[in-house]
Order: C-alpha cells, then structure tokens, then sequence
C-alpha cells in the first residue's frame, strides 16, 4: 500500500502503523499525504476537531478515533469507515497478542495466592477500548478455531487459555510454524483437557499414594530427614501422566534425573522401588555391611519396567545423583544418547531423558544451562528433554528475589526455541493438561520442553529444619493450606465425580499396603534385595586391580601397518587441505615402516583397531577433531566444500561406530555427559578430552562425586577415559598443569587408573587394555603436548605389537651407543612423562653412565611388583630419585613419598628422594625465560 492508496479499498487490512505514520505527517504537512489521505483525514477532523494521533499507553485519556468521551457515535464502534474499522480490529488484535506475550504474567499460578503485579498491556484502556465494544464482533481469524467473536467472548477465552491455572511462555519461538501449532493446541481448548472420570481417580490414588506415603515415613520414622514432597505432591501424577504420553508416542525407556527433594517419593510411587526395602534403609538395620561405602538413601537410584495404562512397556531409570543438585542433568542425558546409540535410534524416539529441577537450583547452576546447550548438538541431542522444574518457591532460605535476576527461575531456558509452561501444582487436571501438550510438543519438534509447577514446600529445607525464621509470612499461608490431595478431592466432590467412601477405601487400601511393608522391613530375616551388574554389564566388574588378568594387546605389524594405510585414505572426490595431504603422506610411510609412529597415529590406530573388532568408539572434546595442537586431524574437511569426512567409520563392513566431536565451550556439561554415555557403553572406548589438563579442574564436581566415588557410593562402574594434556613447556600457570596430584589425591581402593605414557605404543595398548580387559575404571591419562612432535618420542609398528601396556618401563640400558653395567649404577631416576626426555638428554651431555633412569607409566594403581623387579638389578646402595616438573606440592611425589610400601615393597627399602621445584600456589611461572632457568636448575638437582 502506498499513502496514494485510496482507503476504502483497504477496509480491514490497512496497518494501524501505516495509517498513523500517515496521520502524523498530514497533522505536520498536509500537503505531504496523497489527495484521497488527505481528504479522508480532512473529513475526521471536521467530524472532531480535537482529533490527534491516537497513543498507545495505560495513562492517556481515550482521544480520536477510540476516545472514550466526545464522537459517541464512533467511541461505540457505530462508525462505518473503513479505514476506522481497521485501525479499531488493529487494536483488538495487538490485545489478542498481548495475552499471548504476557497473559502469563497475571496467570493464577501461585497455590499461595500471593498476589502479582497488574499488567497494563492486558487491559482495554490501553488500546483505547471500553466496556463499550466488549459486544461488538470482530474477526477473530488470528484466535486458532474461531472466524468472528465479540470481544467479550475473546477476552475470555484469552484470559482461560493464558490466565487461568497456566501461563505460557511460546511468543520468543522464531518458528512461525512451531508458534501457530502451540496456539492452535492452547487455544482451541482454552488449555484444558476433559478429563474422563477413571483419569480423574487415577490422578486422585496417586495424590493419595504420594500423600500417605509422608505422612507414613513422618509418622513411623519421626525426625529423619527424608526431604519430603508435601506441598509439590502433584509431581506424582505429572511423572505418571508424562511416562503414558511418551509411551503412547513410542517411547520405550526413560531416563531421569533429580535431586534429592521428592526422590524417595518418586523412588516408591512411580518407579515402583518396593517400600519394604525403603523402610529398612530407613532403620539402617546392618551398618557393617556400609562401612566406608553406600551413599544416603535420597540419592540412591533405582531401574524397573513398568506398564502403562495403554498397555505400554517402559523401562524407567532414575540416576543416582549426589547433593550436588543440577549435576546429574548432563550425565542423565548421556545415558539416554548411549541407549538411543545402542538400539541404533537415530530419530531419538525411543527413549526420553525426564530431569526433575529445583527451582533455586535450574536458575543458580550453571550446569543448567551447559546442559540446555547440548539441546540441539548433532553429537549429543537426544530427541529433546523434558524438564520438570518443582517450584517451592524459596531455596533453602532464599527467597527468589535474592536468588535471581529474572522473573522466572526457567527464564535461563528462554534461549532455546521450545515453550515454557507454568502451571499452578494445586490444579492437577492444569498440570495434566500441560503434561499432555509438553509431551506432544517433544514428538513432533524433538525439542526440550519445560514444566514450571509451582507449590510449595510444607516443611524447612529438611524435615528438622524451621523455615519460619527466615519465612514467617509463606509458612504461615502454608499452614492454612490442605494437602494437595485433599483440595483435589474436593473439587471432586463437588462435580459428583467420587464419593467420600470410594476416597476414603483408596487411602485404606494403600496405607494397608504401607504398613505390610514396614512389618515385613522389620523382621530379622529381611533382606534388601541387592543390585547385581546385569544386562549390558553383564561379565564386566570392578574391585581390585590385581584380581584381574592382565591381557594382551598385540596386533601383527603388518595387520597394523594396512590399518594405518585406511585411516589415511579419503574419497576420490575428496580435496584435503595441502597441508593435510602431505600429513597423510608421512602417516602412509609410517604404515610401510618408512616413517616412526608419532602420538597422533598410534592413538588412531587404537580407536581404528577396536571400531574394527565391533567396539563403539566415541571422543569428544573442545577442538578434538583437528586436536588442540593441530596433531590429529581425525577428521578431515574438504579444501574446496568444506564437507567432513571421518575414515574411522570407513575400516570394515561391520566395524563398530566412530564418533569424533568437537564439544561446546563446556567441561561440566560435556564430561557429566560422556561420563553418562559411558555408563551405558561398558563395551565401547569412551573418551573426554581437555583442551588444555589445566581446564579440568573446571568439571571437579563430575570428577568428585561421580568419577572416582561412584562405585563406592552406588556400585557404578564406569571406563571413562579422561585425555588431559600435562606438562611444563613455558606456557604459563594455565597451560602446564592437569593437576595430577588431585587425581592421586582421590585415589584409593583402586578406584581409577592414572597413566602418564611416554611412548605412542605405550598410549596405543593403554587404550586397547581398556576395554579388551573386562575391568571398567575410569582411566586418566596425563597426555603429552611438545612429545606429539619430539623426534625421540616415536615407536616403530613393532614397539605397538608387543601385546601389552608396560606400567613400569626399565633403562633403554645404554648411553650414545654404549651400555650401561647395573652394577656400576650409583643413582636411580624415576620419572614420568614428558620430563623422562629432558633427563635423557642432559644424561647423554654428561655422559653418565652410572645413573639410571626409570619410567614409572602408570603411577596409580602402583605396580609396585613391576617397579621392584625393574629396580632390583642395580646395587643396593643406589640412590633413587623422584624427579617431576611440577612443585613440591604438586605432581605425583605428595602422593607417592607417602606410601610406606613403596619404600618396603618397591624400593626393597631404599630412600627416596624428590626432586622437583619448590612448593608454589600456582603450577608454572609465566616468564619464559623464568622456565628455563627453573628447568636447569631442576636437571642439574636430578644429577647432583
């Protein structure tokens, strides 16, 4: 339309900004509008002469076309212009998208009723509307299921769908598509679902088993902490209602996540955890069997298969989870992607991660939001999340407006393109309502979506806990409040939907079922039943590492050799990188023995050779493709498209799948994940890496409470590998340090492997060892920076088919050329890494053929009978030296000048003494020049 447009041709599709820009240039220049305009807004000011241009905003007075005092005619939409009857539907459909943006705003979500401040954009004053038009019928087209309504009839229908029990968030979603399939969904009815009257008594037995199930633990255990789900008791029938809609959309396992708030509810009423078994953790009756082990009973896990309604199977999984909160969010979803991988789902539809947040918790940690990003990732998307944020509306004593910034505690989740439902958790039938669309959303989108249910917490942060000294006026509400159940029941009475006595049998039914339960828990012959390693687990195990077998690793030479060759082939329409081409070269020649083996080719001759014998492969990391130092080149991009091309998932015809991913700015979320994936691939190589080791310590909670704990805490067995580059080259406190020693400081009871390899055949059979042994540890694995390219740092195709890892390496036995006599040897080095190299090199400058220097590959578990039977062909009277780059404080000698059998066993009771650099707060200096002078001077102490 341009302003020469004649208006009458435009009766309902003229643009209220269009003609008021229009309006506001003739008011200034009426020479500056066309002629037909101009005579149009002639004829309306001679009508009112104090017409202006019409404002948007809640304090002006009505003026013009939609003043509410002046033109009576017009002010009750009797006007018949056209170009006024546009700009009046115009208002009418800027209200209609106010509720959609803000209707959530003034929804009755809170079960307190604490009242939220008026919104002015919903009310019909700020559009110039009065109770004049509420009567009067306009096109109601943008409102999905209606052509015409009267205002009246539109503003209640708005004010049902977006203000009533649920408020939505869906108008940030770009997709116009994705935005107009919610709408027609909310809209069409008025967001609320009809209930059949067996849906209606199944949500109120359900409200009933988790009601009585506190009531029963508060009663018969009084004062434990079991951290209680009264007041959020519609969690309950949400779980339930949420595992019918993903069954009935073919979903066939669940995985879920959650903290310790309701767990235990969740545990007994929807996992079907018997509470036999639950009563007796709650009497404790057979300490000695926890000593040092076992976790509390909310973090505890549980799996079983349950059967829908519809007649569904569905395998439920809840993770444990520390008290670390969000931290099992990334770790559930990499359960779900491991399982999805297995049954080879690539659509994602059969299986679905539930994480189950804290509201204080999904706003407050950041893994929420590492987590939400994984979301889409082509690597780690698992066909979309459904989040369940149970909202007490307080954190521990916290009140929102102290622990967030924003309105919402989901408002973190506004980034992603996926609806936000609020919902009142008083309202059970608003919360099935919005389980019902959240779970349709997910099928048709593959997308998170998120649940905000609000209620409230009945007791403190735990059960022994006084929340009125810090929340006198809520506690006080929630006291007056009747349980979420009985406030269902009745609603239901009064619909005449039930009657007392049939509510009244369900909770006499179930609290019969609850006390058989506790008398069984309380005879001495009860046992709990105990988790054993099945399924997938089967043959795998755990425990001490000297109890199992070691095992070869060796391939022929040959066989390794025409490996080599496939890896470094691509298609013939491929164009790598110049660069990239010669690379492939000099790894072919490393294939026909030409070439020494580098770092780079070994590892991929590791992932290659176990993809060839059926293994799942799978690493992923910042930058892990090309690999932070520009040393892997995995996978290769085209020179000329930019296209990817993997050759390690082109080996053999029924090879095992490859994975290679460059992993988000994250190592919380990104490890928690891979950490997840691998509890559910203990037949396959899973690994992290660190861009630098030093960034590790950013993911120490996955590290603390799940990698090294979890099999004391849960009897969890995970091979996580962690690829962490380590060592002291000049570049800084940043860049230097994968903080070994607080790897050797969580070490015990052989819970992990931590290797710090020298060689690429060392680095080659190392992670062949773990996964051909049945032995599942996590490994981590100090991994080389300037040794990816050091010209002694190499092995032959040869030195990788040995057959296994050497933990403890020996002397290459010779100095230039000539051999070195152990007799005549009057000093041991140990060492590990890449400081061995620097020891060898200023051992040939001295030529100092009486000192000996020794590897020790893997520092933990020790192999104390390697190291012995390396060290006992030098004299007794040797000196031995621990010699690392890192502080006094750092690095493996705190862990190791501490272990007395070291010195007995090991040493055959010799001293030992470190060397090292000076106790320091930070790894390394960041002089480079300061390096080398500390480096010197570390050299010449080794060999004083």
């Amino acid at each position: 339309m341009t302003d020469s447009a004649d208006p009458d041709l435009f009766p309902n599709g003229a643009s209220l900004g269009f003609v008021e820009d229009l309006y506001a240039r003739y008011l200034s220049d009426p020479a500056s509008v066309g002629a037909k305009w101009r005579g149009h807004f002639e004829k309306l000011r001679q009508e009112d002469p104090f017409a202006a241009l019409p404002q948007l905003g809640p304090k002006r007075e009505p003026a013009g076309l939609f003043r509410a005092g002046g033109q009576e005619r017009r002010a009750n939409g009797l006007a018949t212009n056209g170009a006024d009857l546009a700009l009046l539907q115009d208002r009418v459909d800027q209200i209609i998208r106010a509720y959609r943006v803000r209707g959530h705003l003034i929804a009755h979500l809170d079960p307190l009723g604490l009242p939220r401040p008026p919104q002015p954009e919903l009310e019909m004053a700020f559009y110039g509307l009065s109770e004049a038009h509420l009567d009067r019928t306009f096109s109601s087209s943008t409102i999905f299921g209606t052509r015409s309504l009267t205002l009246r009839q539109m503003l209640s229908r708005l004010s049902n769908t977006y203000c009533r029990s649920i408020g939505v968030q869906f108008m940030h979603i770009d997709d116009l598509h994705v935005k107009n399939w919610l709408m027609e969904r909310m809209e069409g009815t008025e967001n609320r679902l009809q209930l059949t009257r067996g849906e209606q008594v199944r949500i109120l037995t359900q409200l009933t088993d988790a009601s009585l199930f506190e009531e029963f633990l508060q009663k018969k255990f009084l004062g434990a902490k079991r951290f209680s789900l009264e007041g959020g008791e519609s969690l309950i029938p949400l779980l339930h209602l949420a595992i019918e809609e993903a069954a009935r959309h073919g979903v066939r396992e669940i995985v879920f996540g959650m903290a310790h708030r309701g767990r235990i509810n969740v545990l007994a009423n929807v996992l079907g955890k018997r509470p036999a078994d639950i009563f007796a953790e709650f009497q404790d009756i057979h300490p000695e069997e926890q000593v040092g082990r076992g976790d509390v009973k909310y973090h505890l896990g549980y799996s079983n298969d349950v059967t829908t309604s519809g007649g569904n199977k569905v395998h439920l999984t809840l993770c444990f989870n520390p008290s670390h909160l969000e931290f099992v969010n990334p770790v559930a979803l990499g359960r779900m992607r491991a399982k999805q991988d297995r049954h080879k789902d690539a659509e994602r539809t059969g299986g679905m991660a539930l994480l189950i947040h804290g509201d204080a918790a999904f706003i407050g940690q950041g893994v929420a939001q590492e987590t939400l990003n994984l979301s889409q990732l082509p690597g780690y998307r698992t066909g979309g999340t459904v989040h369940v944020v149970v909202n007490n509306q307080v954190g521990f004593t916290t009140p929102p407006e102290e622990g967030r910034s924003s309105v919402y505690a989901t408002d973190i989740a506004k980034f992603l393109q996926i609806p936000i439902f609020h919902v009142n958790g008083e309202d059970p039938e608003a919360v099935a309502q919005v389980v019902r669309l959240a779970l349709e959303f997910r099928a048709q989108w593959k997308r998170d979506v998120v649940i905000d249910m609000y209620c409230y917490r009945r007791y403190g942060h735990n059960e022994g806990d006084e929340p009125e000294f810090t929340q006198p006026l809520m506690y006080r509400a929630i006291h007056q409040r009747k349980s979420v159940r009985d406030g269902y029941l009745d609603r239901l009475l009064s619909l005449g939907e039930v009657t007392r006595e049939e509510a009244d049998h369900i909770a006499e039914e179930r609290r019969e079922v609850l006390e058989q339960d506790l008398s069984a828990a309380r005879k001495p012959e009860y046992t709990r039943r105990k988790e054993v390693l099945g399924g997938v687990w089967q043959g795998y195990r755990g425990g001490l590492d000297h109890l199992v077998p070691r095992v070869r690793t060796e391939i022929q030479p040959a066989k390794l050799g025409e490996l080599l060759e496939r890896i470094c082939e691509y298609p013939k329409d491929f164009t790598p990188h110049p660069k990239i081409k010669r690379l492939l070269a000099q790894r072919v020649e490393m294939a026909q023995g030409q070439r020494p083996l580098d770092w780079a080719s070994a590892e991929l001759l590791a992932l290659g050779s176990l993809a060839e014998l059926g293994h799942r492969v799978r690493l992923s990391g910042q930058d892990s493709k090309r690999g932070t130092f520009s040393q892997r080149h995995a996978v290769l991009f085209d020179y000329e498209t930019g296209a990817q091309h993997l050759s390690l998932n082109h080996l053999a015809p029924k090879q095992g799948s490859v994975e290679v991913l460059n992993s988000p700015l994250s190592e919380i979320g990104v490890m928690g994940f891979e950490y997840g994936y691998s509890l559910d691939t203990p037949d396959g190589l899973v690994l992290w890496e660190a861009q630098f080791g030093d960034f590790v310590n950013v993911a120490q909670v996955i590290i603390d409470q799940f990698l090294v704990s979890a099999e004391s805490k849960w009897n969890r067995l995970s091979g996580l590998v962690l690829l962490l580059p380590h060592g002291f080259e000049g570049q800084g406190p940043e860049h230097s340090s994968a903080r070994l020693e607080r790897f050797l400081a969580l070490c015990a009871e052989d819970n992990i492997q931590v290797v710090n390899p020298t060689t690429p055949a060392q680095i080659f059979n190392v992670l062949r060892r773990q996964v051909l042994r049945p032995y599942r540890k996590p490994l981590v694995v100090m991994t080389p920076k300037s040794l990816l390219r050091h010209p002694r740092a190499v092995s032959s195709l040869e030195d990788l088919a040995v057959g296994h890892f050497h933990r403890v390496l020996g002397d290459e036995g010779h100095v230039k050329g000539e051999p070195i006599t152990p007799k005549g040897v009057r000093l041991i080095l140990l060492s590990s890494g890449k400081v061995y190299y620097d020891l060898l090199e200023r051992r040939e400058e001295l030529d100092a053929r009486d000192v000996a220097i020794l590897r020790v590959e893997q520092i933990y578990p020790l192999a104390e009978d390697d190291l012995r039977h390396a060290v006992d062909p030098y004299p007794a009277k040797a000196e031995v030296r621990w010699v690392q780059e890192e502080p006094e404080n750092m690095g493996a000698w705190p862990h190791l000048s501490t272990r007395a059998s070291l010195h007995q066993n090991a040493l055959a009771n010799r001293p030992l003494r470190g060397v090292f650099r000076r106790a320091a707060a930070a790894p390394a200096t960041g002089s480079s020049g300061a390096h080398k002078l500390e480096q010197e001077a570390l050299l010449q102490a080794a060999f004083a």
